[in-house]
């Protein structure tokens, strides 16, 4: 930030967006002068200082309160908050300061949306996370307020380095976004999924982008077609509406391209129609859907298997539509959305006009996350983060044995059920009966069984419960019921450890702890101290491990190297001292700096990569920037970034799996494994391939030195006769 004098045409402009935003409230003129005075107070508190994109600090609350105010009908209170966000956080404000002028109201969501500072034996992020999440226990709108300047901030995006880009972007794919849906804010939720993918992925973004923008010209005349005859026949049903298509966002699109692994013209369902309708008193809205629903399907053959009953039964966030898929007389499949007015406001505001309806969905959700807070561990920010996240999942409909409705997240199990009814409950069972049949504590239910729990006395929560429980709630109490013994697993390990050390005359520190928690593949100490403490590591080989250099399978600085067409071959480590997550660090073939390649999505010199310290600051592991771990690893450990870049690599080699599929035929195998490994000389680390029906498909891994190697080696394949698709995949 820096500190400059305002320009008399700054001046205007911020006097000109004031005027605008105050003129746009729908308050008394008390409310008015209360935002008048927020903005005086935020404008003195942040006089001076400037954005990094040059502009005066004051324009990013303004822009705040703006958002709050016309892009979710939030009232004066939440505009006074949005004006004071980052006074107390960036400026010499207190909350106290803030409670005398304005009164306990907004000073409680003033210091809700205030990172906490100083925290750094776990993720700060996690923490101020949970932070912002605790004030649904007050008031929901610090939560849209934090969201709204999220918005905001992905909007101003360029100016920040590209790890800071980053780390932005992936707290608000895994957190805001998903946050934002859930609260039925869509046109938020697609604005930052859009972004995030900016920062991402540009080139694709573009790409998309402008393959849209042609796709919605050469459609204009397809659209307006299939729209008439909708159009005459609700005329004649004497039906007030309107009509409407739209296109679906740049982000939902590539993540269909990725999920399938298509390109853009594969992907067919690319716009959707929706119908909004005034609903005629005394008849059911649902009623009136399925009759609009009647009426064009007597026009368009409906697809079944993708009907969606929206309004029979309502997404957990309030959303109410009836979706279908009918076949256009061109023979493309079209997506139709049928509204009435009122679901059409909560779709497109969500929460923001949630209690004008007074639905119940949306506050059921809110009062389990309420109920959540109070079970869960306050040292424990990070899982209870990542289990708030889970709850973003769609919802199923169970029912008890008296027919009592229970609402789950999709994918929940007997175990979650059984928590969900009551904690004792959960930590006596044993088993559960779903329509009568008996199951298992980890089957997964389905919309409309009906469960009854078995349980027994002498049952106690088990460590593997966790394996299987997917709601914050049943996580949350077995892991209560499990704090004390893992406690006192993980003071008796410890002691067995620092014992044997101890007999063999070696000291504990940081070093000899990192070979234990690798050798014996953990995650950190708490997690070895405690499974040594239950019993579940033998310490056989112990000592062998200690004596030895660390079993690392790291191929670039210690593990076997496999260059191509040669054999493997073995070099020392080398000491290195604490990375610097300030510096762009250069992945080098001499080893100046040690690094793990990310077994979740194998990248290789040439993929834009993004890289992580590790709990020593001594390595770092190296993802694709695009890997759905690294991004959610980057949400919640931003500390942990590092700027990375490859150096040119023709000594070291990288896995790759290729998918390939193809017409088959006698030799054709020959053929593949003489061009890679004789002409191409790449080593083939493993070979699937399954034919049926004349078909052929399967994986080859590989080891290259880049990524322009693999587009040789994919280009050399595709012209093999009978292959018909190569690509590069993460298996």
């Amino acid at each position: 930030m820096k500190s400059l004098l305002l320009t008399s045409d700054e001046k205007q402009e911020i006097e000109r967006q004031l005027n605008e935003l105050i003129q746009s409230v729908n308050c008394s003129d008390e409310g008015k002068g209360k935002i008048r005075k927020a903005f005086d107070f935020a404008n003195n508190a942040h006089m001076g200082i400037r954005r990094k994109m040059g502009e005066p600090y004051i324009f990013h609350p303004l822009a705040v309160a703006s958002i709050v105010l016309h892009e979710m009908n939030l009232d004066e209170n939440a505009i006074c908050a949005a004006l004071l966000h980052d006074v107390v956080e960036d400026t010499d404000t207190t909350v106290s300061d803030i409670r005398y002028s304005f009164g306990d109201k907004i000073a409680e969501m003033v210091d809700g949306l205030t990172k906490i500072e100083g925290v750094f034996d776990k993720s700060k992020q996690a923490v101020n996370f949970k932070k912002i999440l605790m004030t649904i226990n007050t008031d929901v709108s610090t939560i849209m307020i934090k969201i709204a300047d999220r918005l905001h901030n992905m909007r101003t995006l360029d100016p920040m380095s590209e790890r800071k880009q980053f780390q932005i972007a992936s707290e608000t794919l895994v957190f805001f976004a998903p946050l934002a849906e859930r609260l039925g804010l869509y046109s938020i939720k697609i604005e930052l999924e859009d972004l995030c993918l900016k920062y991402y992925e540009p080139e694709k973004y573009a790409e998309i982008k402008n393959r849209i923008g042609q796709k919605e010209l050469e459609s204009e005349s397809f659209i307006q077609i299939f729209e008439e005859p909708i159009i005459k026949r609700l005329h004649e049903a004497e039906i007030e509406f309107h009509i409407s298509s739209r296109f679906k966002s740049v982000y939902s699109i590539w993540r269909k391209m990725q999920k399938k692994n298509i390109p853009f013209e594969e992907v067919f369902d690319l716009f959707a129609i929706r119908i909004v309708f005034k609903p005629k008193e005394g008849v059911p809205e649902r009623t009136q859907c399925w009759a609009i629903y009647s009426l064009i399907t007597e026009i368009y053959r409906s697809k079944l298997d993708r009907l969606r009953d929206w309004v029979g039964t309502p997404k957990a966030n309030g959303y109410e539509a009836l979706h279908c898929t009918l076949m256009a007389s061109q023979g493309q499949w079209m997506e139709v959305q049928i509204r009435t007015e009122r679901m059409d406001e909560v779709a497109e505001k969500g929460i923001a006009v949630h209690w004008k309806y007074k639905e119940k969905n949306l506050d059921d959700w809110l009062q389990k996350i309420r109920d959540s807070i109070t079970h869960t561990d306050e040292s424990d920010a990070e899982e209870f983060v990542t289990d708030i996240i889970e709850t973003f999942v769609p919802e199923i409909y169970v029912y008890t044995p008296k027919g009592e409705e229970v609402l789950l997240p999709k994918g929940a199990t007997v175990l979650d059920f059984a928590y969900y009814i009551h904690s004792e409950i959960g930590n006596r069972a044993i088993a559960g009966k779903v329509n009568y049949k008996l199951v298992p504590l980890n089957h997964v239910l389905t919309t409309t069984d009906q469960v009854e729990i078995i349980t027994t006395k002498n049952q106690k929560p088990q460590k593997e419960w966790l394996n299987y429980a997917t709601t914050m709630k049943a996580k949350s109490l077995i892991k209560t019921a499990l704090k004390s013994q893992i406690k006192e697993h993980s003071k008796k390990g410890k002691e067995i450890i620092d014992q044997k050390l101890n007999e063999s005359g070696i000291q504990p520190n940081s070093r000899t702890y990192r070979k234990l928690i690798e050798a014996y593949r953990q995650n950190n100490k708490e997690e070895l101290f405690s499974n040594v403490g239950a019993g579940l590591i033998d310490l056989v080989d112990f000592n062998k491990i200690l004596r030895e250099n660390t079993p690392m399978k790291w191929v670039q600085y210690l593990g076997i190297q496999l260059g191509i067409g040669s054999k493997p071959r073995r070099r020392p480590a080398q000491q290195v001292g604490k990375i610097d997550t300030k510096q762009t660090y250069l992945l080098k073939e001499d080893n100046n700096l040690l690094y793990k390649i990310a077994e979740c999505c194998n990248p290789i010199p040439g993929d834009e990569i993004i890289a992580f310290i590790d709990d020593f600051s001594t390595s770092v592991m190296v993802h694709k920037k695009k890997c759905a771990e690294a991004t959610r690893f980057a949400a919640q450990h931003a500390e942990k970034i590092v700027s990375a870049k490859w150096s040119t690599h023709k000594i070291l080699s990288f896995l790759a799996v290729l998918a390939i599929r193809g017409v088959d035929r006698v030799g054709l195998l020959k053929d593949l494994t003489e061009i890679i490994t004789t002409q191409l000389n790449v080593n083939i680390r493993k070979l699937e391939l399954a034919s049926h029906d004349g078909i052929f498909e399967g994986f080859i891994e590989l080891y290259v030195h880049d990524l322009e190697d693999l587009k040789t080696l994919i280009n050399k394949v595709q012209n093999i006769r009978g292959v018909e698709e190569v690509k590069r995949v993460e298996k």
